[in-house]
């Protein structure tokens, strides 16, 4: 169940028949992480990275990734607006991100691995 605050915007046109994952499934996505004021914190696109590779809906992501990216079909891009229960919390991830903080990721599911 998502929290007040958490949301999730069409960025593309989605293919309706695209798989999208499911709990327990390993994907790969590109993403982009900003707060609420601009300021970006990480990407996936940044310099010669690789696209991230993880296991969804197993907790080994903040929940809101957990919860917006099976909605997501392959090929499909979202901002998912993500309130600080379902990030880090009060405790946020110094030095990048402070405590109590909304999270907005844009996020390209690449594939379900």
């Amino acid at each position: 169940m998502a929290s007040p605050g958490f949301k999730i915007e069409q960025l593309n046109t989605w293919d309706p028949s695209a798989p999208k994952p499911k709990i327990g499934d390993r994907v790969t996505i590109h993403y982009t992480g900003t707060l609420l004021d601009g300021r970006k914190f990480d990407s996936s696109r940044d310099g010669n990275r690789e696209p991230f590779q993880t296991q969804i809906g197993t907790g080994k992501v903040i929940k809101g990734w957990d919860h917006g990216v099976p909605q997501i079909p392959v090929g499909g891009k979202a901002r998912l607006t993500i309130p600080p229960d379902m990030g880090y919390g009060a405790r946020g991830y110094p030095p990048v991100i402070p405590g109590n903080s909304t999270l907005i990721f844009e996020v390209e599911l690449l594939k379900i691995n």
